[in-house]
């Protein structure tokens, strides 16, 4: 059975009374329909409600499903240790959705919680619910720092598990809006709050859920949105459906957006598959840029492909530019999948014979080495963007203001400890940010003394 119903809402505690001692009259009319969210719950009379929050255990490659029979929490950290829950998880679709999950190599699972305890973006719709309704169990699933298109994914592995174990199941998908809408409120302003929140109501409001992928994660932090990829969970859930939304309310008084929607699924709507055309749209333009790529990034690309397919190191091939067969240089890989670093792996100075040699070597360890990834799969190849830099010859600064961001890399060195960081990265706007930041992957402190160096390199894309 598909997925009942899917509801977008916020979890701020002081909605609950005993926390909020009077100041939850700010946020009326988010009280009200919520209430009118848990009515509509108890209608359905789901046997399984699965709740998404952030504040459950979360992990950066890894999305965390609750374990065990059952879970406890209060909200005895807001002062209201009286408002209790006890829950009985739902083990079989749990099950279920970890051997969905093993069987299509997603990163998902029970394994690694950190806190067994209910959490806030969890107790707050639980609240609501259970005083219209008590007849279900529970599913509680955290978020991960993996991509927009894994958390929609992720979403449709949900609604398979629903499906197979033919559960009555809605998703409640828990999270706040943006937390930078007024200036008096607990982190400021920043433009991008209140158009975050505009966006995202206009979006859910239409559930044009194609556009959750268009925000980019630049503006959602600035934005310092808080439930993006839990919405993006709920939107695969529905992969595939007509879909009918209603806002109920969205409130902004507190300085924190809070946002409050139903979902109720219709029939399927081949037009409303919004992962399979944002991938396909994606392998076109990836297929596009490599045809343009240059003899660097070509060879760096055969060298990938013969790894991965058939898991040997490439031959030099012929007919290369000269300037990689006879010139020796340091180089860096990069590999990008839908935008996000996949493996990067270089050399500060040549340790082969010729460029092509260290392109080729580190385009292997980009591709299968790099420690903060699992290796690339065959079917990742047709979303992947690769370039390569190489790199002039470091030079000593004698201080930061030596350096310029956009055309510099930098090396920090102290003792054997060195860190690189490559020029012109998104993110990295000053130079005591990109200083900062080689120094952490150097494992270097912040007030030790490190020589500076600063290079050049030329891209190829």
């Amino acid at each position: 059975m598909p997925i009942l119903a899917a509801f977008m809402v916020p979890h701020p505690p002081m909605i609950v009374p005993d926390v909020g001692k009077g100041s939850e009259r700010q946020i009326e009319a988010t009280r009200a329909a919520y209430e009118a969210v848990a009515g509509e719950i108890a209608a359905l009379r789901p046997e399984t409600v699965i709740v998404t929050s952030p504040h459950a255990t979360l992990y950066a490659d890894w999305f965390h499903i609750s374990p065990g029979e059952h879970a406890e929490g209060s909200f005895a950290q807001f002062r209201a240790p009286g408002v209790r829950f006890r829950e009985t998880y739902d083990t079989e679709l749990v099950g279920v959705l970890e051997r969905l999950a093993r069987a299509e190599n997603f990163p998902a699972g029970t394994l690694g919680e950190r806190e067994p305890a209910l959490d806030h973006g969890t107790m707050v719709p639980l609240y609501f619910i259970r005083r219209a309704y008590t007849g279900f169990r529970l599913v509680r699933i955290g978020l991960s720092g993996l991509s927009p298109e894994e958390h929609y994914r992720f979403g449709q592995l949900i609604r398979r598990a629903a499906e197979e174990t033919g559960r009555r199941a809605v998703l409640v998908a828990s999270g706040d809006l943006s937390h930078k809408l007024q200036t008096y409120g607990p982190y400021g302003f920043a433009p991008e709050g209140p158009e975050y929140d505009r966006r995202i109501m206009d979006v859910c409001g239409r559930a044009a859920f194609g556009e959750l992928f268009d925000f980019g994660e630049d503006f959602c932090e600035r934005a310092a949105e808080c439930g993006h990829r839990s919405f993006l969970i709920m939107a695969g859930a529905l992969d595939g459906l007509r879909v009918d939304a209603r806002m109920l309310s969205h409130e902004d008084v507190t300085g924190v957006g809070y946002g409050v929607c139903v979902f109720r699924p219709g029939a399927p709507d081949e037009s409303r598959r919004f992962l399979d055309r944002r991938t396909e749209l994606r392998e076109r333009e990836a297929a596009g840029r490599r045809a343009a790529c240059d003899p660097w990034v070509r060879l760096a690309w055969l060298s990938v492909e013969e790894i991965v397919l058939r898991g040997r190191t490439a031959e030099i091939p012929a007919g290369l530019p000269e300037e990689l067969t006879a010139r020796r240089a340091g180089a860096f890989v990069s590999i990008h999948k839908q935008g996000r670093l996949r493996g990067c792996i270089g050399t500060i100075a040549p340790t082969r014979d010729s460029l092509a040699e260290e392109i080729i070597r580190n385009a292997v360890s980009a591709a299968t080495r790099d420690p903060r990834f699992p290796p690339i799969r065959p079917e990742e190849l047709k979303l992947l963007d690769i370039s390569v830099d190489v790199l002039g010859e470091p030079e000593p600064v004698a201080s930061e203001k030596e350096l310029d961001v956009r055309r510099y890399g930098v090396i920090v060195t102290r003792g054997h400890r060195r860190g690189l960081l490559l020029p012109d990265l998104d993110g990295v706007d000053t130079a005591e940010k990109q200083v900062a930041i080689a120094r952490q992957k150097a494992g270097i402190g912040p007030k030790e003394k490190v020589e500076l160096q600063r290079f050049e390199v030329v891209r190829h894309v």
